[in-house]
């Protein structure tokens, strides 16, 4: 074997070393006492109700879901695939290293620095988000290629992955809005002279038509849905901290992220690429000025942290203690950090260190308050011993086909469809897309009904008149969780007029939306 298979083979080695090592981690970082996310139960619910899209995200996750459905729809599954988009996240990054001529140094050092940062925790939660930052590092490595080589088909897996990325999350208009001034202000503006790139549009705009059309048919519910967003979690955002979670998400790879800053912004070398820069510096503006989550900036990264590895790579070359003093702060202070990180910590674990996890803003929730559990981990407990109160309800109907289960919200009705043992039990809400799955063909005669934590009516004086019977099955006690507190209630013996007013108040809701 010559030297350069050898060293195609020590590459390719370890390329495969670290996408075995980011799956490994996404699980055995987590510690088994958390279920499944409230977002999760929604978007894997989706796959029972296929459609070119919903008030809640875009229509791909349910295509995702509809795949970990045809797998069997258990735990592992679900956690898989946002795992392997963060095992193509660093693929992507590698291609890019690679592009610029970057030694196995500098793959090393990009693959590591995606380890050990927030983008690991991101890739353990079924979310649109695993596939936004991948599709914004792809969108830069075909557009690298294009303006390097001048190859149009480049252009068209740009103009794909665009329409897959919209098709995911809308987020991905926002680095449109960066890209577009960053380009017009450079040299790379030739791009709007080639009749591929308008092509490319069109491809784009093909793609995405479908959720176009049914964003018309529906009135564009992603305005009410922005608008909603905006009054009860975007309002509590402050810019500082938006800035602030930039530096925090990738402060174990500091060095890599500042490099790589410098590089594009000083180095000759990669002066034709400064438009990455500047699309950096736009979008964080657009993103600040809307007062955006800290979060939706993530996808931005991948691509600063490959053009400093790739000159970190350079730099260190054969200066080995520098090159393991790097990578021991890296890894080591990821080490450390990995409690506030990832959820290792049992719910007991972190309140007996809330002091540190407050230190860090970890306990601050979408309300601007601070609680005893990270917002996502208290979003993660509780819904078994739901489910299971709402079974003992369900266990005690004779007649299925007239029986309606309703809850609260859209966590509760989607964690009842995941962990309930009666399959079809089809929880539905009057909140996100569950409002739109309701079945009233036939009247409802009898009704499980579960409340919000903090219900204003624990004795039911509303629903007594219309019921004959109205039975209290429990409530979650799992301390610490957001639904703390919900109750299950078992109302049976409705009065024929209790399905007029529920279809009325469905589409009261659905005016409202």
């Amino acid at each position: 074997m010559n030297d350069k298979n050898l060293n195609r083979l020590t590459e390719y080695s370890c390329l495969v070393f670290f996408l075995l090592l980011k799956l490994v981690l996404s699980f055995i970082l987590v510690n088994s006492v958390y279920e499944l996310h409230r977002d999760e139960f929604l978007h894997l619910d989706q796959a029972n109700h296929l459609a070119a899209g919903f008030t809640s995200v875009p229509p791909l996750t349910s295509l995702f879901s509809w795949l970990i459905k045809a797998c069997g729809n258990g735990v592992f599954m679900v956690k898989l695939v946002p795992a392997l988009l963060g095992a193509f996240t660093i693929l992507y990054c590698w291609k890019i290293v690679d592009f610029l001529k970057g030694n196995l140094l500098a793959k090393c050092l990009v693959a590591v620095a995606c380890l050990c940062s927030s983008l690991l925790r991101l890739n353990t939660l079924y979310q649109p988000n695993s596939f936004d930052v991948l599709a914004w590092t792809a969108m830069f490595y075909y557009l690298i290629k294009y303006f390097d080589k001048n190859d149009a088909k480049y252009l068209y897996y740009f103009a794909i992955v665009v329409a897959l990325g919209f098709l995911n999350k809308y987020n991905i208009l926002f680095l449109i809005i960066g890209l577009l001034p960053a380009i017009l202000i450079t040299s790379k503006r030739k791009i709007f002279t080639d009749k591929h790139f308008y092509l490319a549009i069109l491809l784009a705009l093909l793609i995405i038509s479908p959720n176009i059309i049914w964003q018309i048919n529906h009135h564009f519910p992603v305005l009410t849905h922005m608008k909603l967003l905006q009054a009860t979690q975007l309002v509590h955002v402050n810019r500082i901290d938006f800035f602030i979670g930039q530096l925090l998400f990738f402060i174990n790879a500091i060095f890599i992220l500042i490099a790589g800053i410098w590089s594009l912004i000083f180095c000759k070398d990669f002066q034709k690429y400064r438009w990455i820069i500047l699309t950096y510096l736009f979008t964080l503006i657009v993103f600040s000025y809307f007062k955006a989550k800290d979060y939706y900036a993530l996808g931005l990264y991948p691509v600063l942290l490959a053009f400093g590895a790739v000159y970190l790579g350079r730099f260190l070359l054969k200066k080995y203690v520098l090159t393991g003093l790097l990578f021991a702060f890296t890894i080591g202070s990821f080490i450390y950090l990995i409690p506030l990180i990832m959820p290792v910590y049992s719910p007991d674990e972190i309140v007996a260190h809330h002091k540190r996890f407050e230190r860090v803003g970890a306990l601050r929730w979408e309300d601007g308050k601070n609680h005893q559990l990270p917002q996502d981990y208290a979003d993660m407990q509780g819904w078994k011993e739901m489910a299971t109160l709402v079974d003992i309800a369900y266990g005690r109907v004779k007649d299925k086909s007239t029986l309606l289960v309703r809850a609260d919200n859209y966590g509760q009705a989607g964690a009842i469809n995941y962990y309930s043992k009666y399959k079809n039990i089809n929880a539905v809400s009057y909140n996100a897309d569950y409002l739109y799955w309701f079945n009233m063909d036939k009247p409802i005669k009898d009704f499980i009904m579960i409340t919000e934590w903090n219900d204003k009516d624990p004795q039911r004086k509303r629903e007594q008149p219309y019921f004959a019977r109205i039975t209290k099955i429990g409530e979650i006690k799992t301390p610490y969780v957001r639904e703390k507190g919900a109750g299950v209630f078992l109302l049976e013996g409705a009065k024929t007029e209790v399905s007029n007013i529920i279809k009325s108040e469905i589409e009261e809701e659905k005016n409202d939306h």
